[in-house]
């Protein structure tokens, strides 16, 4: 009898999976679809950190496919609070309720920091990036971006810093769950150092500034995660 109710609970599971999997996937297409019949004003935000700059393309298909994929990034965005409530909607019902404190922030934490990077890097470091590789033109070098080679620049720059925001929460959360200390990560700085640099590589375009630019907002993130894992730890000794 409780095999039964044990399999009957993993097809119910399962069941809801796929409804939360269906309405994700549709939210996403949506809003896909949606942002492809905006792809004029997308190109319009994306090009006002780069000034005065007009994009060429070289294929017959190029600005085509370069609008689909720049579409299903922003539509990835503009559906991630759905896909978010339909995460945190399977998997809550299955945690304790000391869990639920913990991962519910954390999400949320998660979406302000990734937009704290992206607008970073939006406002402050991508201006300072295109200017700077916008010095080497001359009379004899003019800058003709393909509208391919400039939205994967800009989206893989605007989602790195995204990413790298995300640092003091990761921290947090490990300190919250006694996975990392403090003095473990004072310690570390140095290995730190290395990781930080070999994110920056992977995680901005292929060249010297977009990395430097990137490391020392992450040494500056690394040492506030540092800050908040000692207040995680400061309130966990108060709650013991």
């Amino acid at each position: 009898m409780s095999q039964k109710v044990q399999a009957l609970t993993l097809v119910q599971h399962l069941e809801e999976l796929r409804k939360r999997l269906f309405i994700c996937i549709g939210c996403l297409l949506l809003t896909t679809i949606v942002s492809f019949a905006f792809a004029d004003l997308l190109h319009a935000i994306l090009l006002k950190p780069a000034g005065k700059l007009e994009l060429i393309y070289v294929t017959p298909p190029e600005a085509m496919m370069a609008n689909l994929r720049l579409a299903f990034m922003a539509g990835l965005v503009l559906s991630m609070p759905v896909l978010l409530f339909q995460l945190l909607a399977f998997i809550t019902p299955g945690l304790h309720s000391h869990e639920k404190k913990i991962i519910i922030p954390a999400v949320l934490a998660i979406v302000v920091f990734f937009a704290l990077g992206v607008l970073f890097a939006y406002y402050i470091a991508f201006p300072y990036a295109i200017s700077f590789f916008m010095n080497f033109t001359s009379a004899q070098v003019k800058p003709m971006f393909t509208i391919s080679n400039y939205l994967s620049f800009i989206t893989k720059f605007l989602f790195g810093f995204g990413v790298i925001f995300e640092l003091p929460i990761l921290f947090l959360v490990l300190g919250t769950l006694h996975l990392v200390s403090a003095a473990f990560l004072r310690k570390n700085r140095k290995y730190a150092l290395l990781i930080i640099a070999i994110v920056s590589a992977i995680l901005t375009p292929p060249d010297v500034v977009s990395q430097i630019m990137m490391m020392f907002p992450l040494l500056l993130l690394y040492e506030l995660g540092i800050w908040l894992v000692v207040f995680s730890q400061r309130v966990s000794r108060r709650k013991e």
